[in-house]
């Protein structure tokens, strides 16, 4: 199985009238640094903040009824776990979110507020997900991988129709790489609808994880960074 431009146009479908369709905005400020027309797609504006609810819905959005009733499982410390709670909430889904040792009270309290029951266990992302994993299979639950999963990727991806409807005329996109499911779904949308374009992922410097899969290198990822929400030490095996 793989990702296809169908998977995306039905995820559009999909989530269409439950999340915004963000504004693609010029920014003068931007362009004048860059020497560039530089457009910013403002997902800040969703309702919790990041473009990570479209790819949460659209994978909630595609579940039978006896998998609802048994609720779902994720990993997160942060936008995924909202983004989750908030959509699982909204469609009646129980929703269980292990966040770990050290995440910030606010977002823990945030993700709570969405609806979602929140478990505190693991000193990393990695011993969360492990966690959650095994919560989710005793319960018989749906895990929901934050980028690893084709119905999140291909919700992530509609942001790349959006942009292209906007401006017609884009010939670069710069997307932030993290575990990879945003560039994933956004390269195969962008590249369906105009394959003139060229998709550059930017990936936080002390966590080059997708550079060095890419470039079969063996690099240690970690360290201090001001774009936490990147941080990811290894891509998934899809993205």
């Amino acid at each position: 199985m793989s990702l296809t431009f169908e998977d995306v146009k039905a995820a559009a479908q999909r989530i269409e009238g439950h999340v915004l369709k963000t504004p693609f905005a010029y920014s003068q400020r931007l362009s004048a640094i860059t020497k560039v027309s530089l457009w910013v797609k403002y997902e800040n504006q969703q309702m919790t903040s990041a473009f990570k609810e479209r790819g949460a819905l659209n994978k909630l959005a595609q579940l039978s009824e006896e998998e609802r009733a048994r609720g779902v499982y994720a990993a997160s410390a942060g936008n995924h776990a909202q983004g989750l709670a908030y959509h699982a909430t909204r469609l009646g889904i129980p929703a269980t979110i292990v966040m770990p040792q050290g995440t910030p009270f606010v977002k823990i309290q945030k993700t709570q507020s969405f609806g979602a029951k929140v478990v505190i266990a693991g000193a990393s992302y990695d011993e969360s997900s492990a966690h959650a994993q095994e919560l989710c299979r005793v319960a018989g639950a749906v895990y929901v991988h934050p980028f690893d999963d084709y119905d999140v990727m291909a919700g992530q991806g509609t942001l790349a129709i959006e942009m292209l409807e906007a401006v017609p005329d884009l010939d670069v996109m710069l997307v932030p790489v993290g575990g990879g499911g945003l560039i994933a779904g956004m390269v195969v949308a962008a590249k369906a609808i105009k394959p003139s374009i060229k998709v550059i992922g930017v990936e936080a410097a002390m966590y080059p994880s997708f550079a060095a899969k890419r470039n079969r290198q063996n690099v240690v990822s970690g360290g201090a960074t001001i774009a936490e929400g990147i941080a990811v030490k290894e891509v998934g095996e899809r993205t």
